[in-house]
């Protein structure tokens, strides 16, 4: 019985110390952006004694925050429709359609994902000064508008959709436009809620591209403008805990409006009902 709960404490204090450090430093960063002028930035209090909002209304008077954040929220919108249909009909089609050179194409899909973006930066960027796309918002979204990772994510999920159910289909007369939209998309719900998040995640995250093609500070994205804002204030620490706030939170508030879709779709693709 002793060593039972000697195990059960061990569990308690690994669970808790995995969540100081994964916790801990987030906790940190938001008690920093709301300290006030007199208290130390270095010295690590979670509750601070003279706690003001203010920080937050400062970096949007000196910096256009807003307008940063209203640009990363555009981009990352349509990366989300773009990958949630794209890599959709992609994955359908490499899942259920017969078609020459298929095998071939999901090779080239997997294959794509050990590519590092830094091996392709440089002709994307040529692409896009071809299409005089620089300086554009269009040209930071069209590299990730379908991204292969999604496209291999939802290939699974359609494989997992027993084939006596889209065979019937098909006896029913249905073409394969029907079949997609009426009944493989209704049976990946979850794994599209995965590659929405995932696409939201890694558009906002975005630091290297959008620094790459944009010059026009008003079409800045929110990474950018954060490490802009980071040069602008260089002794005030609370300012640049309270625009690194600003950033995250938006991601933390879908992951825990989606979550429990979240963890459904990673295993979904079986049909309901």
């Amino acid at each position: 019985m002793k060593r039972a709960h000697y195990y059960l404490a061990l569990r308690y204090l690994g669970l808790l110390t995995i969540l100081a450090i994964s916790i801990g430093p987030f906790l940190w960063q938001f008690a920093t952006s709301i300290k006030g002028p007199s208290e130390d930035v270095f010295v690590p209090d979670f509750i601070p004694d003279d706690p003001t909002f203010g920080n937050y209304a400062a970096v949007a008077d000196v910096v256009p925050v807003w307008t940063f954040a209203l640009n990363s929220l555009g981009v990352a919108s349509v990366n989300v429709v773009a990958n949630c249909l794209g890599a959709a009909m992609a994955g359908y089609a490499l899942a259920r359609l017969k078609f020459r050179g298929r095998a071939f194409a999901g090779v080239i899909f997997a294959s794509s994902i050990l590519v590092p973006f830094e091996a392709i930066m440089i002709s994307l960027f040529l692409v896009m000064r071809g299409f005089g796309l620089t300086n554009t918002l269009t040209a930071v979204v069209l590299p990730g508008a379908i991204n292969a990772l999604n496209v291999l994510l939802l290939r699974n999920a359609f494989l997992a959709l027993p084939a006596e159910v889209e065979e019937a289909a098909v006896i029913d007369g249905a073409n394969a436009w029907q079949r997609f939209t009426r009944l493989a998309l209704p049976s990946v719900k979850g794994t599209l809620v995965v590659v929405a998040l995932f696409s939201f995640m890694f558009s906002w995250d975005d630091f290297l591209w959008p620094l790459i093609v944009l010059s026009d500070q008003e079409k800045y994205t929110l990474t950018i403008g954060l490490a802009y804002l980071q040069g602008t204030f260089v002794q005030n620490q609370r300012l640049v805990a309270a625009g690194t706030i600003i950033a995250v939170l938006p991601l933390i508030l879908l992951f825990l409006l989606l979550q429990k879709h979240f963890f459904r779709g990673v295993g979904e693709g079986a049909i309901k009902g």
